[in-house]
């Protein structure tokens, strides 16, 4: 009998066109993958991160965030470019997606977040005042810019001991609750805020000349109405001139001729919202939480405006001062 010997299923051609067939595979469906990380759907994201706009001081926070994160965390990232319509839209995609927690940078990230975000954990940051804008909703917590005036005030007294008279400008509409909080708390400690208010950058140079004879010292707050950059070089002049020490809350402040400047590190900000953000995917943190006040604080001071006020600096101030003029 002749034995018929069929050629293998598996020849060497076929087998060929497998393997590049596979590779193939392999590309398209690697492709795939990563155009759903880019676009957030794929559900493997641990944090979305929402920023307000592309600024440095956004970013600085943001990188702060990343470094105090795990490595395994999967992160996606969404600019709003400064549109709130669009972060809204934005919010409602990653809620689709349903990350772990969502961390909202700037004030039009939060709102969009809280606006739109309801059961998902939200860590927001860099928001002046977030209470005025109601960022307290129970899946919401954040780490914030205000610096505790219990220890501004022990900084100030260590450098101003004789210090009887702090004076302020500010706008009722805009910081209104900051300056009552910052009455009540000096008074408690014998010194006694002296407020003006004022409606407008017009009537800063009127309201200044009224305040300064009356005050040992004046305290700049984060109000838009009273700090542009003309009135701030006219209320730094001014000042010098009638030989009253400025407290103010930027270096920029100190390098310009201010006394003494109590301020945050925006990395330092987005490092303490990313260990805040590990604890609550950890479950060491449950929601609702407080948010927290900055557990660093940067110092600057102006030794040539001490010098010119005849106002000493001691020896330990100046040695924790992060920055000296």
């Amino acid at each position: 009998m002749q034995t018929v010997t069929f050629p293998s299923a598996q020849s060497p051609f076929t087998i060929r066109h497998a393997d590049r067939f596979r590779q193939s595979l392999s590309r398209i469906v690697t492709a795939l993958i990563c155009f759903l990380f880019s676009t957030g759907l794929a559900s493997a994201t641990d944090v979305v991160i929402l920023k307000s706009s592309d600024i440095a001081a956004y970013n600085q926070a943001i990188s702060g965030f990343k470094a105090a994160l795990p490595n395994d965390v999967v992160l996606a990232e969404y600019d709003l470019q400064g549109d709130l319509e669009k972060g809204r839209k934005l919010a409602r995609k990653v809620r689709a997606a349903d990350p772990a927690l969502v961390f909202a940078v700037g004030l039009k990230a939060a709102k969009a977040a809280q606006l739109e975000l309801v059961d998902i954990p939200v860590v927001y940051a860099m928001v002046l005042d977030p209470s005025k804008y109601g960022l307290n909703a129970p899946n919401m917590t954040g780490v914030l810019m205000e610096i505790p005036m219990e220890r501004q005030l022990t900084l100030i007294k260590s450098l101003l001991p004789r210090l009887k008279h702090v004076g302020t400008l500010y706008d009722p509409s805009k910081t209104a609750t900051l300056i009552e909080d910052a009455r009540r708390l000096l008074k408690s400690n014998g010194t006694d805020l002296v407020p003006i208010q004022l409606n407008s950058e017009r009537d800063v140079p009127g309201a200044l000349r009224t305040l300064l004879p009356s005050i040992d010292a004046l305290w700049l707050v984060p109000d838009s109405t009273v700090l542009t950059d003309e009135s701030l070089r006219f209320i730094l002049n001014t000042a010098l001139e009638e030989r009253v020490p400025v407290v103010g809350f930027s270096r920029e402040f100190a390098r310009s001729g201010a006394l003494l400047c109590l301020s945050v590190n925006y990395g330092d900000i987005g490092r303490q919202a990313g260990q805040l953000t590990r604890k609550i995917l950890d479950g060491h943190v449950s929601l609702p939480a407080k948010p927290l006040p900055p557990d660093r604080i940067e110092m600057s001071l102006n030794r040539k405006t001490a010098k010119f006020l005849d106002i000493e600096i001691p020896r330990d101030l100046e040695e924790k001062a992060d920055e000296l003029y």
